[in-house]
Formats: structure tokens, sequence, C-alpha cells
């Protein structure tokens, strides 16, 4: 694509233009696909019906079919008795056919014939042109995805049917054809029956007497627009909401209701080919070829900028600079984006992985300008500009760093066995594992101290994750498993939340930690405050100098960057997290920015921007802004500066904290609002919808989802505790 093309710079220009545009394309997209097939369904519905009653009523009355068939609409060229078998025929088969959507065509068109010999040879009313109108249109463009003619066609086409893929295929060019010069017909139709009412003028092909509906909603420039096809989706919406507030409340007569469907048709799919704006579409199209799904500019020669990481701030970054004129490259290890947040929910069983992760390709789809790569960076050149995943280099003009953080043991990796964190989909399904394992060994226990021992969790760290894990796992133990154990009752299990410092969320008000710390030990759960884990094994756990036996322990104390700092040999803070300048970029790397977990800025009100999804975001974002005017050669957006949305965590099934500064909210109203705003950052609809349901029968039946027991069952030991392992002065239940 030529970048000095004319029409290219006018695009290039006005993209906000075309965003203008495809949005407005969006919604007709989306009223065609999403709202089309529902009134096509209730269109096939309602006429079915009345052919249908028509039908059984006749059957019930043979005589009374015979004298309609004999003297009220005689077929001359056919037998009475046949005529009445062959419409009672049609109208029961045909009705039927229509309501499911197989063969419609067929069926229509049988109807469609019925339907003009009812209009002819018996009674000219309005309704029945209406009939004649709609299934010539199913007649011509078939039923819509709900239907089993859709449900059907791919397999039909590829089957061994005779005659099958030709039949398909006629068909398909019925409607790709005939189809713009039935929506012509249909407009003219629908000028010359406003045009007979004007003048008072009468029609057997017109349905005048009912027009009088149209009169309130329709003007001379409607028509006009309608017949042209110029603005006609626009025009029958208007048109249509107008006659619903006018007409619905006193329908004048049940003719009214063909009316409404005409426009919905007019509303839904358009003017067609033979139209002004069909002409316009297609001129838009080669000027904005975004329109048409195509990319909007050529990636030949433009810069390059590379993304490791598809978390939040990865994907907010990438796609920022969804129309901006760059290649862009997104590298992260797994095929998935992860919403860390509700891993614990995977963990207690309550969601499953797949409601919080979604895969990356699928949400780049239809970015034209981005690449997917799925594999593990090992090194930067940042000299040479070159990104390393072990033999594959990829060159970059920018390079964003998002790459999150791991568990940090301070120092005591050896821990990492013994008491897993949360961070991964393999951590959630692994802390599951460790979980439900724990509550079947207590089962067959017959030591009551292993028992006691197995039926024991500790959860080190006082911070959200800690918080929200602990009160999953005392609901876990209290409500969703009672009656399942003969041996042992659930609810006696113990969880034990231990904290170093003097209160738990340290980063909310004194008020709110005080608040959580009530409603946790309200459900049963031990907080140990000013306590300090000084030693992990498969058996228990040391606590300020005191044995605590606990078979799971899970650790939600601390993270500690990837290791960007080190690939670009760069200063971190303890943390491991890479010290950025103002406009986050690295200090020496003007072309290299760290955002998100990956990076440490006093962009807060002069204080360190904390490790949230809202943060990571808000940099990805400003990453973008900021690269963009530099393609542009425009004056830099000046330093990254993070808007605090409020801290949130919940505790249990109707609790929650929430800290937004001026605004402290704790309860029920706060629980309300975490899981809104928790949806809401949810990526893609569908898990929206699952968490949702999922939340919403737990919530009612006190019942998560299905507990799975998945992996290997020897890594967690099934023996007892030896004596060097226990302690006489373990801590009270």
């Amino acid at each position: 694509m030529n970048a000095n093309n004319p029409v290219v710079t006018f695009a290039a220009r006005n993209r906000w233009l075309a965003d203008i545009m495809g949005w407005v394309a969006m919604l007709f997209r989306v009223a065609e696909h999403g709202i089309g097939p529902i009134v096509d369904l209730a269109i096939r519905l309602w006429l079915a019906q009345i052919f249908f009653v028509s039908g059984v009523v006749k059957i019930a009355n043979w005589e009374n079919a015979l004298n309609l068939a004999r003297f009220e609409y005689p077929v001359t060229w056919i037998d009475p008795v046949a005529a009445a078998y062959l419409g009672i025929a049609t109208e029961l088969i045909g009705a039927i056919l229509l309501a499911v959507g197989l063969v419609t065509r067929f069926a229509a068109l049988s109807m469609l014939l019925l339907a003009l010999v009812i209009q002819f040879n018996y009674r000219a009313l309005d309704a029945h042109l209406f009939w004649v109108l709609l299934f010539g249109w199913y007649v011509v463009r078939g039923a819509g995805p709900v239907s089993l003619d859709h449900l059907f066609s791919r397999g039909l086409v590829a089957s061994a049917l005779p005659l099958a893929a030709p039949i398909m295929g006629l068909l398909k060019n019925l409607t790709r054809y005939v189809g713009p010069a039935y929506q012509l017909s249909i407009r003219l139709w629908l000028l010359t029956i406003v045009w007979a009412f004007s003048v008072a003028a009468s029609n057997i092909l017109l349905p005048t007497h009912s027009a009088g509906v149209l009169q309130p909603a329709f003007g001379s420039i409607a028509i006009a627009l309608i017949v042209l096809g110029l603005g006609t989706r626009v025009v029958a919406m208007t048109l249509l909401a107008l006659m619903l507030a006018t007409q619905m409340s006193d329908l004048r007569s049940s003719q009214d209701i063909y009316w409404i469907m005409l426009l919905a048709i007019l509303a839904l799919y358009g003017a067609g080919a033979l139209s002004l704006d069909h002409f316009i579409d297609r001129s838009l199209r080669r000027i904005f070829p975004q329109l048409d799904g195509k990319p909007a500019f050529s990636l030949v020669g433009l810069p390059h900028v590379v993304i490791v990481g598809a978390g939040f701030g990865g994907l907010a970054c990438a796609n920022k600079l969804a129309r901006t004129p760059v290649r862009i490259t997104l590298i992260d290890r797994h095929n998935y984006h992860l919403f860390q947040p509700l891993l614990y929910q995977v963990a207690t069983t309550a969601l499953s992985p797949g409601d919080i992760a979604t895969p990356v390709r699928g949400l780049f789809r239809d970015q034209f300008n981005t690449r997917v790569l799925f594999g593990n960076v090992t090194a930067i050149d940042s000299a040479r500009q070159l990104v390393l995943m072990g033999e594959q280099s990829i060159p970059y003009d920018y390079l964003v760093l998002a790459t999150g953080a791991a568990h940090s043991y301070f120092g005591k990796d050896e821990w990492t066995t013994f008491a897993p964190g949360l961070k991964r989909v393999e951590d959630a399904t692994e802390v599951r594992r460790r979980l439900l394992t724990a509550f079947e060994r207590a089962e067959a226990a017959e030591d009551p101290e292993d028992r006691k021992s197995l039926l024991t969790f500790l959860i080190v760290g006082g911070g959200p994750t800690g918080v929200e894990l602990a009160g999953a796992i005392a609901e876990l133990a209290h409500l969703g498993m009672e009656k399942e154990f003969r041996s042992f009752d659930p609810a006696s299990a113990r969880v034990i939340l231990v904290q170093a410092g003097e209160r738990l969320l340290p980063t909310f008000a004194p008020m709110l930690s005080a608040r959580t710390q009530q409603s946790l030990e309200k459900l049963g759960v031990e907080v140990l405050v000013n306590s300090r884990v000084e030693n992990i094994d498969a058996f228990g756990v040391q606590v300020s100098g005191k044995r605590i036996a606990a078979r799971t322990v899970l650790w939600a104390a601390g993270v500690v960057a990837s290791p960007a700092a080190k690939w670009l040999g760069v200063d971190s803070d303890n943390a491991g997290r890479v010290k950025v300048a103002a406009d986050l970029c690295v200090p020496g790397l003007n072309n290299v920015f760290a955002i998100g977990d990956t990076a440490v800025c006093n962009a807060w009100h002069g204080q360190p921007v904390p490790g949230l999804a809202p943060a990571a975001k808000q940099g990805g974002r400003y990453v973008a802004r900021l690269i963009r005017v530099r393609i542009a050669g425009k004056v830099s957006p000046g330093p990254f500066k993070y808007r605090h949305l409020g801290s949130l965590a919940t505790i249990g099934r109707k609790a929650a904290v929430a800290d937004f500064g001026f605004i402290k909210i704790s309860g029920s109203l706060a629980w309300w609002l975490w899981g809104s705003i928790h949806l809401g950052f949810l990526v893609g609809v569908r898990n929206r919808i699952s968490v949702m349901f999922d939340w919403f029968w737990a919530y009612l039946t006190f019942r998560g989802g299905a507990r799975l027991i998945t992996g290997s069952l020897e890594r967690v030991s099934a023996q007892k505790p030896t004596p060097q392992h226990t302690h006489p002065e373990e801590v009270p239940a």
C-alpha cells in the first residue's frame, strides 16, 4: 500500500473518522447478527402459527373446508377436494417447516402461492399482501441462523447426497443476485403505498387500508431516503421507534404488526446492493480499508514495537497501539492472558481455570498489526536492539517489558516445595490438589494427630491474596463440604493466617484492616499478626518460635520481579524491579520501557506505584501514547502519573473491604462493588458471563465448582509426622 497515495494519506490523517464509522458499522453488524436472528425467528413463528391454526380448524370441520374450496376461493384447474387437501397440507406442513427453519425456501414458496390464492380468489386483505411479502423474503433469503437449514447447510454441501451441492449453490446465488432486487422492490412498493394512500386510491396489490398507521411517522423526506436507499437503517430505526411509541399502546388492527415487521427488516438488513447506501459503503471501504477487515496501512518499513508479557500492562499497550502505524510483536511464555486476582477462587474450587484465562491470539484476531509469539525470553541485547528467545532473535525499535512478578521466599527458596504461591494457573491447580487431598487423606487417617495436621491450613502473608485465600478455604470447609465425609466434620478444619506486620492489609486504612480481621475470625480463621515464619517443612511451620503442625502451607507473603533488570544490566530495587525514569523508560535506554510489576516508579504523589492491575494498565496505555507521539514527532505527554482507583479485598461470600482514599467501605456493599469491578476487569464476554453464573450458583446453593483432584498424589507425602517435626509449644486451636 503506497504511503503517497492521497486516499491512504487521507485515511491515515483522519483515523478518528474511520473510528466513528467503524463504531457505527459495528453497531449495525451487532444488530444484524445479534438481533436479526431473533426477529427472523419471531416473524417465522408468527406466520407459522396463523397458518397452522387455520389448518387445524379446517381439519376439525372438514365439511366447511370443502365448502371453502368449492365456493369461497375455488381454483378452476384443481378439483375442490384435492384443493382442500392441498391447502390443509400446505398450512400444516408448511407452517411446521417454516417454524423450525427446515427447507424454508420451499415451504415459504408453497405458502406464498396459497396466500396469493386467498388474496385473489377469496378475500382481499392487507394482511394477505404482507404474507406474500414476507414469504417472498424467505424464498429469496432463506431462514436465519436460528434454523435447521443453517445448522445443516455446511454438512449438506460436503455430503454425498446427489445434487445437494448444486442446489445449495443455486440457493446461495438466488440470495446473492435476486436479494438486492427484492429489497429494491420492497422500497418501491412502500413508495407506491404511501402515494396511493395520499390520493385515496385503492388497489388489490396495495395495503392502503392499514397504511394510515404510517401517516404520523412517515414524511416525504423519510420516504425519499428509504426509496433511494440513503441512510436506510437509521431512517427505518427512527421510524420504527416512532411507530412503536405512537401505536403500540393502541394498535388499530392486528395488521399494524406487519408494518412493524417491514420496518424491522429494513432497519436490520438495510437497503441492499441496489442503493446509495451500498455505493457509499463501498467508497468508504476503499478509503478506510479497516472497515472491511483489511489492514489500514502497510506494515513494511514501520517501527517495530516488541512487548514482552501479555498481562494487564502488555495487553493495554498493544490495544492502544492498534491504529498506530507500527508493527507489534507480543511475546509471552503462556498462550493465554490470566486474571490473577481470581486465581484463589480456582485454588478453592469456586471457578475453573478457563473462567479466568483467555487465549491471547483470540484477543488480537482482528488487530492486523499485532503478531503473537509463544515462547520464553532468555536475554536482551540492548546494544543491537534484539530480544533473544533461545537461538531466535527479534529486532525492535521500541521495547516494552511487562513481564510481571514471581514468588519471593526472601532467600528461603527451599520453602518453594512445601508452600506454593499463586501466580500461575499451574499454581492454582496445585493448591487445589493439596487442599482436596488433605481432606481425602483426613478421611482415611486413623491417628487423630495425623488427621489434625492434615486439617490444618496455614497461609503465610496478610495481604489481599492471603486474606482472600484464608476466607475462601474457611468457607469451603464450613459450607461447601458438609455431609460429604464420615470420619470427621470438615468444619473442624483449622485455617491460620500468619502476618509478619502488626495488621492485615497494611496498604489499607487501619479501620478496614481491623474489620477484615474481625470478618475472618467470624469465619473461623485464626489470625496471627506480628508473627514471623522461621521455617517450613513437609509437616509444619515454625512461627515466632512455636511449631504448628500443618500439612498444607500456602505462600502469599511476597513477590520478586522478573529478571528484566538482569537482561538489561540496569539498576533494580530489592524486589528486582527495574528503576525507571518519570516516563517509564529505562535510564540510558530511551526506547526501552518497563511497566507494571516489572518496574518501580515514584509516580503516585512521590510514592512507588503499587503492583495492581489498574496501575499496569495505566502504564501500558501511557507508554503506547508516548510511542505514538514520538513516531509522529509531537510533544511528549509529560511524566507518567498514576491515578489510584482504590484497593479492594474480599472476605468470604458476603463481606469485603474497599479503600478509595476519601471513601472507605466494608461489608456487603463492598462485596458487591468488589464483584462488579472484578467482572469488568475480566477479559472476554464469555468469561464474564461464566464467572457471574458460577458466583450466582455458588452464592445460592453453597456449592462451588467440581472438586477434582488432578496431578500426582505422590507429590504430597502421606507419612505421619516424626518426632523431630513436632514441638511441645504448638499454637493452641
